[in-house]
């Protein structure tokens, strides 16, 4: 099965960086997860770039704060799809990742997620994937169902208890 490359500038970004772990591992699509700063590490950043395509990756998702520029540097390298997850900040919330991710030159495209939104860019990397994958397909249409019985359950809960007993129980 097409692998996923899964790589964050520091470890602090790994609670976020999980969730999109968490939704490949879920719908059984093979990952390899790494720590690599595109500032710190210049040299073992751009042997990642570069070699991921022989490692058979189909997509990056690359997640980084601040400065941010390891989504786009994985795009410039990488021919493939790369998908950046702006981390939250204690500077500007995450807006000063979000820029710097989503607002890449014309012909160095990064799909760019919600501010700390690795679980859709798990989603994302799997919808790309099932673009020539059938049996992943059937796993996305079968996650979104069970997607929407949570949502129909919580209806009825909250018709059966009350919105009182409901917000007493959250």
């Amino acid at each position: 099965m097409a692998k996923v490359g899964i790589v964050m500038g520091s470890d602090s970004d790994m609670p976020v960086m999980s969730k999109a772990a968490d939704i490949l591992a879920e719908l059984g699509i093979d990952f390899e997860m790494t720590i690599i700063s595109a500032h710190r590490e210049p040299e073992e950043f751009f042997q990642y770039a570069k070699s991921a395509e022989e490692k058979g990756y189909k997509v990056i998702i690359a997640g980084a704060g601040k400065a941010a520029h390891l989504p786009g540097m994985c795009a410039a390298i990488f021919p493939m799809p790369v998908i950046g997850v702006p981390m939250k900040t204690s500077d500007l919330g995450g807006v000063d990742s979000l820029y710097s991710i989503v607002q890449m030159p014309t012909g160095i495209p990064v799909a760019t997620v919600a501010i700390n939104g690795a679980a859709n860019a798990g989603i994302l990397a799997a919808k790309i994937l099932a673009t020539s994958d059938e049996a992943l397909l059937g796993r996305l249409k079968e996650y979104s169902e069970k997607l929407k019985n949570q949502v129909v359950e919580k209806a009825e809960k909250l018709d059966s208890i009350g919105y009182k007993e409901y917000v007493k129980q959250m």
